[in-house]
């Protein structure tokens, strides 16, 4: 509710003219009432034709003009929160995009598609039928009043029984404000069990899980079941409150306005009219009670927005050198996941001159994906330093960097956009002759070829779908558009055929004798044997650090494929 006033705040100009529209139209709804007040005192005592339709006439006109002023409020109330959700939207999305990778690697991903959910919650409880009844509302005394000049005891009537729905309808809602909170947190771990059986289906099906899982969606919708249950039945008690609190209230005006009619205190077309009126009051409050419920769950998604929003983001500005040549030093490095026993590594110092081959050897879970991503900046070490150049990482602009370095991920990923698209990220202004030459060098030309509309063919499920070989071939040329001085390569030949590695083979003998810088993170031997520097992560907490004696040279002729020294 006070997001709402906040919003109608920012926009003065707009909020007079609802208000002005929701004045209109109220005033106009009092046409009803005293037409049936004349119809009854006039016409019916005296039976002149004329003076029903003139009467009539003016109903139909007040009833036309109250339904243009509400089409009119309806319009302007959609402009009170469309510039505010869009705002609100592109700075979620924003986030999400921009927010630093290891800030959301603390995030499951399901929260994370649920605080862009709520997006969705909160321009729904703030839509133009909401802000409507919420400008309704206090014209519920408006009729009241008119009804209070008309009889007063049968105003302070109606005022009790208005009063009892609007706090009957504060009551409910508090009381389901829990179980919303519940209810939130429980479709969450549902649509986890949902990511499992979706993405997962191959997994659970080769080694018997749906036993497992349905086991799990049972238990986990009989939780939820009873959270609805809850909220529904509290829902459903205050709607037939509501219909009753009208029929009691109906009830009540018409036995005490019949005793006035019979007392000679007031006339029939009085009382009928004071009924109509009191119904009129009341249906502002029960509307509003009714839209309470979404303004309570848009605060709880504006609550876990917040604190979304609070995430760290990466910077978009910071320093870039000239003319970076590819020289790389860890000094002091160091890194601890969150909440772990102990640092995955720690007081590693090497200094990688430009053109130099590094490879990061170690078993799995040792760090070299950890070490790759800290290089990438894609998160942030524990302690030490990283320097390209001489230059802290911490101090460049992440988008400078990410395009000096041919980067590829040991789990490549890709948007749900084309191939072209894809491969033109790091690269915009890349034109078709530089994307056919990293398609030929990834050796992905006879895939694209395969394709029904070369680089114009969509990835879907970001590129799940896709095999291994391929995936990782794509993932390549897209590294390959960078054009960097220093190459950073996960595991490069994992899950590649015979053919897969000697495109690697041949990838890495062109950019050492171009002059790159390579880090390969890698236990193959091949790889190893060209190395002037090996790191060691199996040996804990500090890297063991081999430096080969080979000579550093732009034109060395490496051979990746038998071992020989490079």
């Amino acid at each position: 509710m006070l997001e709402l006033l906040r919003r109608l705040a920012i926009r003065p100009g707009l909020t007079t003219e609802l208000i002005g529209a929701s004045l209109f139209a109220n005033m106009l709804a009092l046409a009803t009432p005293l037409f049936v007040i004349q119809v009854l005192n006039r016409y019916v005592a005296h039976g002149v034709d004329a003076t029903l339709m003139t009467l009539s006439t003016g109903a139909l006109i007040a009833i036309a003009l109250e339904f243009g002023f509400r089409q009119i409020r309806h319009r302007l109330a959609r402009g009170v929160s469309a510039g505010q959700d869009d705002k609100l939207s592109v700075s979620g999305f924003g986030l999400l995009t921009t927010a630093k990778s290891g800030a959301l690697d603390r995030l499951p991903p399901g929260q994370q598609r649920e605080f862009m959910s709520g997006l969705d919650t909160i321009r729904a409880a703030y839509g133009a039928t909401n802000v409507g009844a919420v400008l309704d509302l206090p014209f519920a005394f408006l009729f009241l009043g008119v009804l209070a000049i008309l009889s007063p005891t049968l105003a302070l009537i109606a005022a009790t029984f208005t009063g009892v729905a609007f706090f009957a309808g504060l009551a409910v809602m508090l009381s389901i404000r829990g179980n919303n909170k519940r209810l939130i947190d429980e479709t969450r771990k549902s649509n986890l069990l949902v990511g499992s059986a979706v993405g997962e289906k191959d997994t659970l099906r080769a080694f018997n899980g749906s036993a497992f899982l349905l086991r799990a969606w049972h238990a986990q919708a009989r939780v939820i079941h009873e959270i609805s249950r809850r909220i529904i039945g509290r829902q459903g008690l205050m709607s037939s409150f509501s219909t009753t609190i009208v029929a009691l209230m109906s009830v009540a005006i018409m036995t005490a306005g019949a005793v006035m009619v019979v007392a000679g205190h007031m006339d029939v077309g009085v009382l009928i009219g004071a009924n109509i009126l009191s119904a009129r009051a009341l249906q502002p409050v029960t509307k509003f009670v009714q839209v309470g419920e979404s303004f309570q769950k848009a605060k709880q998604a504006a609550q876990q927005l917040r604190e979304f929003m609070k995430l760290p983001r990466e910077s978009d500005t910071g320093s870039a050198k000239r003319d970076y040549q590819g020289a790389l030093e860890f000094r002091d490095l160091g890194f601890v996941h969150e909440g772990a026993a102990g640092p995955l590594f720690e007081s590693m110092s090497l200094s990688i001159p430009a053109g130099a081959v590094c490879v990061v050897s170690g078993a799995n879970g040792t760090g070299k994906s950890t070490l790759a991503r800290l290089i990438i900046g894609l998160i942030d070490p524990s302690r030490g330093q990283i320097l390209a150049d001489g230059l802290d990482l911490r101090q460049v602009h992440p988008a400078w960097w990410r395009r000096q370095v041919v980067y590829l991920p040991q789990e490549p990923g890709f948007l749900n956009a084309t191939i072209g698209e894809n491969l033109s990220l790091l690269d915009p202004d890349i034109d078709d002759a530089g994307l056919n030459r990293v398609i030929d060098a990834a050796g992905l030309r006879p895939f694209l070829d395969e394709t029904p509309a070369g680089f114009d063919t969509p990835i879907v499920s970001n590129g799940r779908n896709l095999a291994l070989g391929v995936r990782r071939r794509l993932a390549l040329a897209r590294a390959l558009t960078a054009d960097g001085k220093l190459v950073v390569l996960d595991e490069p030949i994992e899950g590649l055929d015979a053919k897969g590695r000697e495109t690697i083979a041949n990838v890495l003998g062109e950019l050492h004798r171009a002059g790159r810088t390579i880090i390969a993170l890698s236990h193959d031997p091949d790889i190893i044997n060209n190395a002037q520097m090996v790191i060691d992560l199996n040996q804990k907490p500090e890297p063991s650090i081999v430096t080969v004696p080979r000579p550093v040279e732009s034109g060395g002729d490496g051979n990746w494929n038998s071992g020989a020294p490079g």
